[in-house]
């Protein structure tokens, strides 16, 4: 008999999905302390990994460059029974190549506002001189969709 944590499970075919619908990503870095430092990012996708892009001063960045272990979690659902995410364990890679950064600020733009049009490029190039991105390259998933349940704990 399957445990209950495989049954709850998201298939790769539905991670994807999941990951490709349009949530928020609380990503943790490793702060100065030791304690996470945890922050609410919309991201996008570069060649199919998670990015997001962030002010290049930002805590994140600086955490990233003492260490750059990350743990980015996706979520869904206001009942138990609709609960669903998936928690992401991995490296984060800072990209500092502006052509990139801006790829990264259209892929989380296109994501949350729709297709980016010249005005949007054109801000988006602006804003790049003042951001890095970040790409996370995932090492382990850990995924939960409670619909699977049917109701029942």
């Amino acid at each position: 008999m399957p445990s209950r944590r495989d049954l709850i499970r998201m298939t790769p075919e539905e991670l994807q999905t999941f990951l490709y619908e349009r949530h928020t990503m609380n990503v943790a870095t490793i702060g100065p302390s030791g304690h996470p430092h945890v922050h609410a990012m919309w991201y996008g996708f570069v060649e199919g990994k998670p990015a997001f892009w962030t002010f290049g001063k930002s805590q994140k960045i600086v955490n990233l460059r003492r260490d750059p272990k990350v743990t980015a979690l996706v979520e869904d659902g206001e009942t138990y029974n609709e609960l669903r995410g998936a928690e992401l364990f991995g490296t984060g890679r800072i990209v500092e190549d502006k052509d990139e950064i801006v790829a990264i600020g259209a892929a989380v733009a296109e994501r949350y506002t729709g297709p980016v049009t010249d005005q949007g490029l054109a801000f988006i190039e602006a804003q790049a001189g003042k951001r890095l991105g970040v790409v996370i390259e995932v090492e382990r998933v850990v995924s939960w969709d409670h619909r699977k349940l049917g109701g029942t704990y």
